[in-house]
């Protein structure tokens, strides 16, 4: 008799356990909407699984009525592209604000990480290019932070995200097109 009840016990813990963990899990995938864009679609981060920093995460975001996605850097690059041939002197302008962004932010040791260079005035001079392409200035810009700090944070010395925006416009499609493909 005091083996079942040292069994039901056991049980009841393992339960209560369990339905912690899986609480704790289910309420950081909700709470770590990291910003929500006028368009509605929600920009989030998860934990990541790189080893060069226990701070690592994934970046994903969500549209209206879509799938949940996770934006590659040729995504970004492809749109920079698409809004280039719209207006190439603001997409260049654009850019530089880019880069600035990407040498004004550091590495996290927090997470769920926060925007530490976006403010949504930041926008207004490049709405323009809304018009044309998939993605928005305001999507374009949190994301590319959040990939830029996410890489930062992994690779202290690494500089993909950088010398991506940096090649655009100067080097040729091809070559920055693939570079962003690349893995290795």
């Amino acid at each position: 008799m005091m083996r079942k009840i040292i069994a039901f016990v056991k049980a009841i813990h393992y339960h209560i356990y369990c339905s912690y963990r899986l609480w704790q899990f289910r309420r950081k995938l909700v709470d770590d909407v990291i910003y929500t864009t006028e368009r509605n679609v929600r920009i989030c981060v998860y934990p990541g699984k790189k080893t060069q920093s226990p701070f690592d995460f994934i970046v994903r975001y969500t549209e209206s009525g879509k799938r949940e996605r996770t934006p590659k850097h040729v995504h970004l690059i492809v749109e920079m592209y698409v809004k280039h041939a719209f207006n190439p002197e603001l997409t260049m302008k654009l850019r530089d604000h880019i880069l600035t962004m990407l040498d004004n932010i550091h590495p996290v040791n927090t997470f769920p990480p926060q925007l530490q260079y976006f403010r949504p005035e930041h926008i207004e001079d490049f709405r323009e290019l809304d018009h044309v392409g998939e993605f928005t200035v305001e999507f374009l810009l949190v994301v590319s932070e959040l990939i830029g700090i996410q890489e930062k944070t992994n690779y202290p010395k690494g500089s993909l995200t950088q010398s991506l925006y940096a090649d655009f416009g100067v080097k040729d499609r091809f070559s920055v097109i693939q570079k962003a493909v690349w893995r290795g």
